[in-house]
């Protein structure tokens, strides 16, 4: 089953032989996921305008917390997704993969519609005893309550997509559902302005919404995944016995350490910005703080991004027993998103107190210790999260649930000792110490060494990879900065397209194919 190094020697190999290729799906990934960041800065930025055009500061303000309780659903799936995608990755090297994948499909999808009807009437029950208005201090605001309960409910209607896209995505399928998606996101933004100028209430935008999102969880369930994969309509399948209450109550116990490891993920995502909020009595530096955090966020999303379609194909080699390619691909691409991190902060660095001050005119000072913290940590974390979730696709649970949970609980320690002394800056280095050490220096280093034959020389290499790429960024950029004055729209835009045009000069060579191939042999594996 093991197949020989590409004549391309491309970061990827060769694929099945009845589909696209492993290249062409890593691709077709990258671009949705790509798509799908723009549209919810779209949607978390560039509608903000059209909304203030109709509303005023409380409505939006509303809107936003509606908005943010609408996204809080993704909760709603408890780690199911990840059990079944590990399931169906694991029926792969099964005589009958169609017929099993296909029973525990229908299994899995009779606990997704049961848990959201369970979940729903206890959304509604609580709504009704603890009006939201209320509970969030927006009793003035008109629609609120009903706009909040049709947002929360549609989302929550939406989670059972999460099964059919799991296994769009170990199918070779992944770049479909999120096209689906962005496709539906685009829509809903489309519909949300109409609502806004047409009707102007919260209600009416909540709706336009939703509407799009369980128009696209219908699609995907009851008509495009039936037709993309036949067996899931067997007649077999409907006549087998279903399986007992204590299987429906075993997949939510196995997939509980997936739970724990996301909701940890989540929880590291938001508590930093609560906790520097209520331990820092400068308000400016607050202000500091979130405003620097979002870059460091949106960094790390995209690594994340990136890494999806990879743990998708590396799940499929570590199912099937392909420690050649699996070892291969991973090497590879743990290079490849340690090196689109390093691009970015090296960028970053040398222009951001430029795009800082445009970004808040002046009016939030400049923290550049900060900055550098949060952004060089980000790029010596970039190589674990393809570890994280390649985890989430090789069915380590448990593994996933110590390592973020000891993490969460080293960055709670750290932060109570280094906010109070050192202010947002201590909550920098209590995130890029606890996920170095933990993330990186425990789940990353098992993973690699699991996975690769040389794990400590890759490290180094990788460390290598981002020491270079950084240094000559930021280099090239304070260059730059000291020759072009930045301080002005025209003069930020200057000194950026200097940046790419030198950095493109020097990247020149991988144009070539027989450089490409030389420095992609020589990763270590």
């Amino acid at each position: 089953m093991n197949h020989a190094p590409s004549r391309r020697e491309t970061m990827v190999d060769e694929a099945m032989p009845d589909g696209p290729t492993r290249l062409q799906r890593l691709v077709h990934g990258w671009s949705a996921n790509l798509v799908q960041v723009l549209l919810g800065l779209t949607q978390q930025l560039l509608l903000i305008p059209a909304f203030l055009h109709v509303w005023t500061g409380d409505v939006l303000a509303a809107w936003l917390a509606i908005y943010a309780s609408g996204s809080l659903m993704v909760v709603a799936d408890c780690g199911l997704q990840l059990r079944a995608v590990n399931r169906f990755l694991a029926f792969k090297t099964c005589v009958d993969c169609d017929g099993r994948t296909a029973s525990f499909y229908a299994g899995m999808l009779r606990i997704y519609l049961s848990a959201v009807l369970v979940l729903g009437v206890l959304l509604i029950g609580a709504t009704q005893l603890w009006p939201p208005s209320v509970v969030l201090g927006f009793h003035a605001t008109a629609y609120f309550d009903p706009a909040l309960v049709v947002m929360t409910l549609g989302m929550l209607l939406t989670v059972p997509a999460n099964l059919a896209s799991g296994l769009y995505r170990v199918r070779g399928h992944y770049s479909r559902t999120v096209w689906l998606q962005n496709l539906a996101l685009l829509l809903g933004q489309i519909a949300q302005v109409a609502a806004v100028m047409v009707f102007g209430n919260l209600l009416a935008v909540a709706i336009a919404f939703v509407s799009t999102q369980i128009a696209f969880a219908v699609f995907l369930i009851a008509l495009d995944a039936p037709r993309l994969f036949p067996f899931l309509r067997r007649s077999g399948v409907r006549k087998r016995r279903r399986q007992s209450l204590r299987w429906y109550l075993g997949q939510f116990g196995l997939s509980l350490p997936f739970a724990a490891g996301s909701f940890t993920e989540l929880a590291l995502v938001n508590l930093p910005i609560l906790l520097v909020s209520s331990l820092v009595v400068d308000r400016i530096a607050v202000a500091q703080w979130g405003l620097t955090r979002v870059v460091a966020t949106l960094l790390r999303g995209l690594c994340q991004q990136v890494s999806t379609p990879l743990a998708a194909e590396l799940g499929h080699d570590h199912a099937v027993g392909d420690k050649d390619r699996l070892r291969r691909l991973y090497a590879r691409g743990s290079v490849f998103v340690t090196t689109i991190a390093s691009l970015i902060v090296g960028a970053l660095l040398p222009f951001w107190r430029d795009f800082f001050a445009l970004w808040t005119h002046g009016t939030i000072p400049y923290d550049a210790p900060l900055t550098i913290v949060l952004l060089l940590g980000s790029a010596a974390t970039a190589p674990s999260l393809l570890a994280l979730v390649f985890a989430y696709h090789s069915n380590r649970g448990p593994l996933l649930a110590r390592t973020k949970l000891l993490q969460l609980a080293a960055f709670l320690v750290l932060s109570w000792i280094l906010i109070p002394r050192l202010g947002p800056l201590g909550a920098a280095l209590a995130m890029v110490a606890s996920d170095l050490a933990i993330q990186f220096g425990l789940l990353a280093l098992v993973i690699m060494g699991q996975t690769l034959r040389h794990p400590v020389r890759h490290v180094a290499f990788l460390g290598a990879i981002m020491i270079a790429i950084v240094s000559a960024g930021w280099w090239i950029g304070i260059v730059i900065a000291s020759h072009v004055e930045g301080r002005t729209v025209a003069g930020f835009i200057v000194e950026c397209a200097i940046w790419l045009i030198v950095f493109a000069a020097i990247a020149s060579p991988l144009a070539s194919r027989k450089i490409r191939a030389s420095l992609t042999s020589n990763i270590p594996e």
